[in-house]
């Protein structure tokens, strides 16, 4: 019954949910939007400090919208999932151009801007307005996935259309006022109680009514995503350091893995790193010292990443004031956005 979903949730959620997340004091419409980017498949946890330190270097929208894209990826470095800030960027400066510099509280407008689907387009609207949108991320997806005992992978658009009017209906149902706190309520409790591995049923207030629980299916539902290997691939990082100690950064292209951070040199294998060390520096490429391999996980597939250090090396000709090449000091390194894994393999 969606009255009794709810408002039992609503109920749980005072009693037990999360009241003193940062972006909860003050709500504003652009702290609750960067908490749902950052939010997308990343805990909260590891959301408070980066949310922090995102907000002392662009306080409001409009300087988040006049800010340099170095500057907006290296607030972000660490957090993965770089398209987010990219989408998030530019979504701040189609605010400005479009909306006066503030977000608008229009669902087709505010889900036309880059990065904001249906379900975050629900949550800003609900969490800084109060309006009335469901949201459907996956907690919720598998909250209502056990609740309701939805068959099928929620991923198709045919199981997540039925899970999209399931969490419709118990929205409609929400005392006015009390939406945001119902949006909060679904993600904590998903995130708390009605977890992926081991849902602590014996606390839930929903259990009376959960089809999942009274069958036995917690752990079959919601229906898993068919697996498949994860692809391996390699490549070779060139840690190139010049007589003053500086290193060699290069810029990521705008599309694709690490896209606008900056990283190291790299080639799919030996052969092309000694290519493109040839036509860029010169050096002893056969000196090269063999640092110990790193392993990343990407989403669809695992990194494995091989560095060389060579010192010293002078520049070449293709090596001076541009865009994607430069020399960094040990100490510059902080004010640059860097992959996580480039950061850990560089060291303090």
């Amino acid at each position: 019954m969606p009255d009794a979903y709810s408002h039992r949730l609503l109920a749980w959620f005072d009693r037990h949910g999360r009241h003193d997340l940062p972006w909860q004091h003050p709500r504003t419409p652009y702290r609750v939007w960067l908490s749902e980017i950052m939010l997308q498949q990343t805990q909260v946890a590891t959301v408070i400090p980066y949310f922090a330190r995102f907000l002392q270097h662009f306080p409001t929208l409009p300087e988040l919208a006049t800010a340099s894209n170095d500057a907006v990826m290296a607030q972000w470095a660490g957090l993965g999932y770089y398209a987010r800030a990219r989408n998030l960027h530019a979504a701040a400066q189609r605010c400005v151009e479009l909306h006066g510099g503030e977000l608008p509280r229009d669902f087709d407008a505010l889900h036309a801007l880059p990065g904001i689907g249906r379900s975050t387009a629900g949550a800003i609207l609900s969490q800084a307005w109060n309006d009335r949108f469901p949201i459907l991320d996956g907690n919720v997806k598998r909250v209502l996935a056990r609740f309701h005992g939805v068959e099928g992978f929620p991923g198709l658009p045919a199981v997540e259309r039925q899970l999209w009017a399931l969490a419709q209906a118990h929205v409609d149902s929400v005392p006015p006022g009390r939406l945001a706190d119902y949006t909060q309520a679904q993600m904590d409790f998903g995130a708390t109680l009605c977890t992926r591995a081991k849902p602590a049923c014996a606390l839930c207030p929903l259990q009376e009514d959960c089809v999942a629980r009274r069958e036995g299916r917690t752990d079959a539902l919601p229906t898993p995503k068919p697996g498949k290997a994860v692809p391996e691939r390699s490549a070779v990082f060139l840690l190139l350091r010049n007589a003053r100690g500086e290193l060699l950064m290069h810029k990521r292209p705008p599309t694709g893995i690490w896209s606008s951070l900056w990283s190291l040199p790299q080639a799919d294998d030996l052969a092309g790193a000694r290519d493109w060390f040839e036509r860029h520096v010169h050096g002893d490429f056969d000196a090269a010292e063999s640092l110990p391999d790193l392993i990343h996980v990407f989403t669809h597939f695992r990194l494995h990443m091989q560095p060389l250090a060579i010192a010293p090396v002078a520049p070449g000709d293709a090596v001076g004031d541009n865009g994607d090449l430069r020399w960094v000091a040990p100490g510059e390194l902080a004010a640059l956005g860097l992959p996580a894994p480039i950061r850990k393999l560089l060291g303090p």
